[in-house]
């Protein structure tokens, strides 16, 4: 497991108004293989609170120092570098956790693959790009590894509101998962995948159901549609009528029904960007100088009631943004004290068209081309240029001689 710390700790904050958890996430990645090395890279000098958190589960932690030109990117390629010195070196570790959002890391998830390592992403859905979550093996979002809201505990003692601030922000709020999907979003992906599994004769058991609609789509993940396993989550399909489900424990089989599929056709995430785009121009000076992604969700809300970004498969408005970011309409920016930051992408400021450079005017003549030779007409000769430097001298007859200008003597070498 190689976390980029810097990345995913300011991500969660800015979305999820939280500290990163990385006891949750271990106990996700302990449910899928043995977890052999963990390393952690961030400039440990300005994360002091979460050195000890990290500590106590055995995490290495990489020292990052930024050099005086600030090195964005300086913890991505000590990461890859380390990744892909394991990969050669260890040929028993078969697969690798990313725990990052940033999309510079899909060539190192690439080269892995490669080298047939099973990738696995761990990050917030609202931060970690797109086309990094279709990339890898699985895409494992933060928001499904929260546990649920707990009762808080009854206070033992009455505090002051000065003490109540110095909580961390861990204990102040309780964890929470945004709202679920509705089940029949994920019914194109179950009919594909049970398409896919009839076509190679092979009988679809519950978890060869999952792996190949994790092959199909890796950032499929049942919790998003509220359900707590992937046998719950067979169970709510077949309770809508959905599919069939034959077969004792352990050996389930699911089928499909003829009139599975809803009769409305699930929208696209592609069709929430007319509506976005739409409000974008109506704000686009708010926007360009740059707006919290709160303050634009009421914007769409207020402009377009009946819009609901949970239709086109996006739990939170956050997400859409994320999907728009990857499409050049917006560029978010989490910020620690302001939340996610909202800037118009580079679809309003498209790059500048160059018009070409005027022509060059030149002072000299052009010089005389030999013309070519045709039979039957004359041809003029051409006087050579004269070069050598000369002057006129008169003679006693009064005619006029040209000489050559005598060269100058060169000095005696004493």
């Amino acid at each position: 497991m190689f976390i980029d710390f810097d990345n995913i700790e300011i991500g969660v904050k800015s979305t999820l108004q939280r500290e990163f958890d990385v006891a949750a996430v271990l106990d996700a990645l302990k449910e899928r293989g043995e977890i052999v090395t963990k390393i952690a890279y961030a400039n440990w000098g300005r994360q002091e609170n979460s050195t000890r958190a990290l500590a106590e589960h055995a995490v290495q932690m990489v020292q990052r120092d930024p050099s005086p030109r600030g090195d964005k990117n300086g913890a991505d390629i000590n990461l890859a570098l380390d990744a892909l010195e394991m990969a050669f070196t260890h040929d028993h570790i078969n697969a690798f956790a990313i725990v990052s959002g940033d999309s510079d890391f899909i060539a190192l998830v690439n080269k892995l693959k490669q080298y047939d390592k099973m990738i696995f992403v761990v990050g917030g859905r609202a931060f970690t790009s797109t086309i990094l979550q279709r990339n890898c093996h699985e895409f494992i979002s933060y928001e499904s590894v929260l546990d649920e809201p707990q009762k808080p505990p009854p206070p033992r003692l009455q505090q002051s509101p000065q003490s109540q601030s110095q909580q961390p922000s861990s204990q102040r709020s309780p964890q929470r998962r945004p709202p679920p999907l509705d089940i029949a979003q994920a019914m194109p992906l179950v009919d594909r995948a049970l398409q896919v599994l009839e076509r190679r004769e092979v009988r679809p058991q519950l978890g060869l159901l999952k792996s190949t609609m994790l092959q199909l789509d890796s950032t499929f993940n049942e919790k998003a549609y509220g359900a707590g396993s992937f046998s719950d989550f067979v169970e709510k399909l077949r309770k809508q009528n959905f599919v069939h489900v034959t077969g004792g424990e352990g050996r389930y089989l699911i089928t499909r029904k003829g009139t599975a599929a809803p009769e409305k056709a699930t929208p696209r995430p592609e069709d929430s960007l007319p509506t976005l785009r739409d409000v974008l121009e109506t704000h686009r000076l708010e926007v360009d100088n740059g707006c919290p992604a709160d303050e634009l969700a009421e914007w769409v809300k207020a402009e377009h009631p009946n819009f609901d970004w949970k239709a086109f498969g996006f739990q939170e408005f956050s997400e859409m943004l994320n999907y728009a970011q990857d499409k050049s309409l917006v560029k978010v920016q989490p910020d620690e004290e302001k939340g996610l930051m909202v800037y118009l992408g580079a679809e309003f400021h498209p790059p500048a068209v160059l018009e070409p450079p005027p022509p060059v005017i030149s002072d000299e003549q052009p010089t005389e081309e030999p013309q070519p030779m045709v039979m039957g007409q004359p041809v003029r000769a051409v006087k050579p240029r004269k070069t050598a430097r000369k002057r006129a001298v008169a003679d006693e007859t009064g005619m006029v001689l040209t000489k050559r200008a005598p060269r100058p003597r060169k000095r005696p070498i004493v």
